[in-house]
């Protein structure tokens, strides 16, 4: 189904009227914590399973869905092969097995992730449950091959039509690209986004609508959550008309009035431009997708395709490199996970910081590693003591007093599960500063009266297996020499 066609309501609805728990797969963390938010704000129990996470926080997020009457589980596809994972999974009474964005399980997908293969294995342990695919964009190629992957007994295939009659498409060829944009903003009215392929562009082009007299912000996935929430939702209730944005904007964007959705540069696909495009005019009204074009476009699509694979003797090296920044001896290192801050990498190894960015990406795909640019960035807790020993272990201080009590008040569920938690929320209503809260919460932490994990703001890298030699790593032609051809024909 077309992007904002639906597609969560085809498993949402169906497991509220069977008994047992939906087990939903997905690659996009921030959806993923989106959709959970949603449904326990109407009173429907969900919880997420996630790279990153702590062994005690993920046992006890499973263990909830065995014994706690959830709804839904949303687990990332890395999960899916542990032994945790597989072990809880069995003892769980799962209605529906669904597969979202499930294009990433083909190789000839435009989006392929290594870690989907494993949902195989999940089918095997589950084989008399149903299992349901979702994607907005798949080529005939791609949607035999999810059948085959995924071990449909027969092929099944529902389609919507991927028209959408209210959406005109324009390619505008021009030289003052920024000039042409404010010219369509004054003929257009209403919501619009901008896409750009660089996160300094989203700047440089907000403040140049900025200047011109539009409500005009930026956004790429960079800024910290915080900013990104604000921003979003300042968009969402048109304080904004115009966000600029790289495509770390839009995934689970539900804003059905957009009227206008510019490129300043063409994507990589024309997959990828139909989902971004697809978020214009979900309410069906009139809406424009305006590509705009100039002399240096193709040049620009071109390099792009040197940047996203480079040479092969360089990501032998920052694969190797990475071993030895995190002090991984050889036959070691799998399923540990390391922060990992690429600018101070890069300069420790000399090595060029766009196209090791990419390099990580094809290590993982290539499956050594998850490479997570946006590890989960927000402070989690949990008690572990008992409500009626919290208050006989406390301190008789009132600091300490005022900061539980704001905390008690805030958030419920806090007993059963882990809440995401603001602490500068929380020290507002404590009349204290959140370096105080901070502080306090990890002392609690030591004394086992709470579990609590802060915030981080750096990528994250996993380890899916040893560490091997760096004669001994290989990257499959699949992933390598296949995905450059497949990138090379998109691009043209």
């Amino acid at each position: 189904m077309p992007t904002g066609g639906g597609k969560s309501i085809t498993f949402q609805v169906p497991t509220l009227a069977m008994e047992g728990l939906c087990v939903v797969v997905t690659p996009l963390i921030a959806l993923m914590k989106d959709q959970v938010e949603n449904l326990r704000r109407i009173g429907i129990k969900a919880t997420a399973v996630y790279t990153g996470m702590s062994r005690h926080e993920m046992i006890s997020n499973l263990e909830n869905c065995i014994f706690g009457g959830y709804k839904f589980l949303y687990v990332s596809p890395e999960r899916l092969e542990t032994e945790i994972f597989l072990a809880k999974l069995a003892a769980m009474q799962v209605c529906l097995l669904v597969v979202d964005e499930c294009h990433c399980i083909s190789q000839w997908g435009y989006d392929f992730r290594p870690s989907y293969l494993h949902i195989a294995q999940v089918r095997e342990a589950l084989p008399d449950v149903p299992v349901l695919a979702l994607t907005a964009s798949a080529t005939p190629e791609v949607v035999e091959d999810i059948q085959d992957k995924l071990g449909f007994r027969a092929r099944n295939v529902f389609q919507q039509s991927f028209a959408r009659d209210n959406l005109s498409y324009v390619v505008r060829e021009t030289e003052d690209k920024v000039g042409t944009l404010l010219y369509i903003l004054g003929k257009i009215p209403g919501s619009a986004i901008v896409y750009t392929r660089s996160r300094r562009q989203t700047q440089e082009i907000a403040d140049q609508l900025r200047q011109a007299g539009l409500t005009a912000d930026f956004f790429h996935a960079g800024l910290s959550r915080e900013e990104k929430e604000m921003r979003q939702t300042q968009w969402k209730r048109g304080e904004i008309r115009v966000i600029v944005a790289t495509n770390a904007f839009g995934m689970g964007i539900d804003k059905p009035d957009v009227r206008l959705v510019a490129h300043m540069d063409m994507p990589g696909s024309l997959e990828a431009y139909y989902q971004e495009a697809g978020r214009a005019g979900r309410d069906g009204q009139r809406a424009y997708c305006v590509v705009l074009k100039d002399a240096m476009g193709r040049g620009h699509l071109l390099r792009s395709i040197s940047n996203e694979y480079p040479d092969k003797e360089l990501i032998g090296r920052v694969y190797d490199a990475l071993g030895n920044y995190f002090q991984i001896a050889v036959g070691s290192g799998m399923h540990t996970g390391h922060y990992l801050e690429i600018g101070p990498f890069c300069q420790a190894f000399k090595l060029p910081l766009i196209q090791t960015h990419y390099a990580l990406r094809l290590i993982e795909l290539a499956g050594y590693i998850v490479y997570q640019e946006e590890a989960d960035n927000r402070s989690r807790l949990k008690f572990i003591s008992q409500r009626d020993q919290l208050y006989t272990q406390l301190d008789d201080d009132p600091l300490t007093a005022r900061i539980v009590q704001a905390l008690l008040r805030t958030y419920t569920g806090l007993f059963a599960d882990y809440a995401y938690i603001e602490e500068q929320l929380l020290a507002d209503k404590a009349d204290c500063t959140s370096q105080q809260v901070y502080e306090l919460f990890l002392r609690l932490s030591k004394l086992r009266i709470l579990d609590y994990i802060p915030r981080k703001k750096i990528p994250m890298v996993i380890y899916t297996r040893p560490r091997e030699e760096l004669s001994r790593f290989h990257l499959p032609a699949a992933v390598y020499d296949t995905r450059r051809e497949r990138a090379e024909r998109r691009v043209k």
